[in-house]
């Protein structure tokens, strides 16, 4: 029987998600929800969105497991840990054209698309979006709730902090260490570690001026 999934978030990224969790044997896509009270009664790839919160508890039944398809951090973050605290399953989401080793770990509500690569004993935690294209090479932690962007790379023994923002086509170089709640620019190459709560950009990444 397959395992009946809600989507969080009716946006861009759930469509992607949607689209993964369709490509995935044993689940079916049930319904979407979102908090915006001007989405209820639309549809996103032709589910229909129940509504919010309180329209999902009403229908509890219907799926007991759900995914957080919101691309902010904290936003994301606070919605997964509302739907634990109800009793729900956070559904993971990866993609059949990703590559992950056999050893890789990935924690409950993490999305992984396509074109990603994980490599031997990386861990991805909580909640973290992998972003379509992105690499994770051998030795690498992810924190919860991280996001690393379309075409990020991480070369090996890289550590990201929980919360943290990757954006797209960042590289980080073997052994840095990227602190949590950190904001890293598009297209910046990370030479030196990150402390949390910093926001760097540039290649090499440098701290943005009036950043903390």
């Amino acid at each position: 029987m397959a395992t009946k999934v809600f989507v969080f978030g009716a946006s861009g990224h759930a469509k992607v998600v949607i689209d993964i969790l369709e490509r995935t044997p044993g689940i079916e896509v049930a319904f979407a929800i979102d908090d915006a009270a001007a989405a209820k009664g639309r549809s996103i790839c032709g589910y229909r969105v129940i509504g919010g919160r309180s329209e999902l508890l009403a229908q509890r039944g219907e799926a007991a497991a759900g995914i957080v398809t919101i691309g902010d951090n904290a936003a994301r973050r606070d919605a997964a840990a509302w739907l634990v605290a109800q009793g729900f399953k956070l559904q993971r989401a990866i993609h059949p054209a990703a590559m992950l080793a056999r050893d890789v770990a990935v924690g409950d509500g993490t999305v992984i698309m396509a074109g990603c690569v994980v490599n031997t004993d990386s861990v991805v935690g909580v909640n973290v979006i992998v972003n379509t294209g992105a690499t994770i090479d051998h030795d690498c932690a992810v924190g919860d709730g991280a996001h690393l962007a379309p075409g990020c790379h991480l070369c090996g023994g890289v550590t990201i902090g929980a919360g943290s923002f990757l954006g797209a086509g960042t590289t980080v170089v073997p052994g840095i260490r990227i602190g949590a709640n950190a904001v890293v620019g598009a297209g910046s190459t990370v030479l030196d570690a990150v402390p949390d709560g910093a926001r760097v950009a540039g290649s090499p990444a440098r701290p943005l001026e009036g950043a903390p």
